[in-house]
């Protein structure tokens, strides 16, 4: 197609009129004319402004305390979780090891989304085990025809 926009640019459709995959307006890294702008006004100052919310939390400013903080010191997305789990090389083994996850949540070793997390790995697994058996019998059977 040889179409054309209205600002005269080549149309990013293929030859049977589909979109061409990605972004093809902008290359890749560009960043948002409101990004650049402020990264102009603040070029040269961070240093200031720093010293400056550093000076106002020391004074007693919660707001600007908090947000050097967060800074500082941003809260944790997560935490690693620590305690004993079978080796699992089977679906029962999984079984077992969400046996375990529940009885961590019901003692207080874990919290529910720390032990819904943990279980969503151990789900993975499973499934993982699931279609490799499946390809595995698949293949035994197309080996038998």
């Amino acid at each position: 197609m040889s179409e054309t926009r209205k600002s005269g640019a080549k149309s990013d459709r293929d030859a049977l009129g589909r979109f061409a995959p990605g972004n093809p307006g902008k290359p890749r890294g560009t960043r948002h004319r409101a990004t650049r702008a402020v990264e102009e006004l603040l070029d040269g100052e961070a240093e200031a402004l720093t010293r400056k919310a550093l000076k106002m939390a020391l004074d007693g400013d919660a707001t600007a305390l908090r947000l050097y903080l967060e800074r500082i010191a941003p809260a944790r997305k997560s935490s690693p979780v620590t305690f004993s789990l079978p080796e699992m090389q089977t679906a029962e083994d999984a079984a077992s090891a969400m046996g375990m996850i529940l009885r961590a949540v019901s003692e207080g070793y874990l919290t529910p989304a720390e032990a819904t997390t943990v279980a969503g790995l151990i789900d993975g697994f499973r499934r993982a085990l699931e279609t490799t058996d499946l390809e595995q019998r698949i293949a035994s059977l197309e080996g038998r025809r």
